[in-house]
């Protein structure tokens, strides 16, 4: 039995990695873009679609090459605009973001359905929702406050100026269920949503790097 290395499952893999460095780049990019959500969270949440090209690698290599990717994002931007939160605001990114492709992407693969992929999106959403609360409330907002001096008092009273739900907002918690949860739902959403729409389209092109 021949144990010389398969060259084509070698160069398979190297089209793989180019890929997910491609997209990665490209999430990297769509990372420095970003759009507050006045009406749902304070401005400091801001909405990027940077997840889409993640997750839709997910979907194509499996929930790892996702994981990567969205590694690789991370370093992108870095590379493009350096950090403003010493690396806190990155390290949250990535692990919340990881809640949203991970899950996702384990349930595509099992399940390799346009139905699937809408099953895989909504787990990965309510994932990344209830994962952001959590990390928000124990982490993030206490860890800001005392990066930029703001007592959470102040940060509360964002929260509190945010129309119509604002007046919901009492305490760390209610913060982060009144502006975090639903800014993060409809993050999962409008990124699920566009998965959805390019996926197809793209997945032949992806599909072509293991035939090459």
């Amino acid at each position: 039995m021949s144990t010389s290395p398969n060259p084509k499952k070698k160069r398979l893999t190297t089209k793989k990695v180019v890929m997910a460095g491609l997209f990665s780049a490209v999430a990297g990019v769509l990372m420095c873009f970003e759009v507050p959500l006045l009406f749902l969270a304070p401005s400091f949440y801001k909405l990027d679609l940077s997840e889409v090209p993640i997750l839709i690698l997910s979907f194509a290599y499996g929930p790892l090459a996702g994981v990567l990717c969205m590694f690789g994002k991370i370093c992108v931007k870095l590379l493009i605009k350096g950090t403003t939160s010493a690396f806190v605001g990155e390290i949250a990114d990535f692990a919340i973001g990881c809640t949203l492709v991970l899950p996702a992407g384990l349930v595509y693969k099992k399940h390799r359905t346009k139905k699937g992929a809408g099953i895989a999106c909504i787990a990965g959403t309510i994932i990344m929702a209830a994962v952001a609360a959590v990390v928000n409330a124990v982490y993030l907002l206490p860890a800001f406050s005392k990066m930029y001096g703001l007592p959470l008092e102040q940060i509360l009273e964002m929260g509190k100026a945010v129309p119509g739900i604002g007046r919901f907002v009492g305490s760390v918690w209610s913060f982060v269920f009144v502006c975090v949860v639903p800014f993060n739902l409809v993050k999962g959403a409008v990124t699920s949503a566009v998965t959805m729409l390019l996926y197809k389209k793209l997945s032949p092109i992806l599909k072509n790097a293991d035939q090459m």
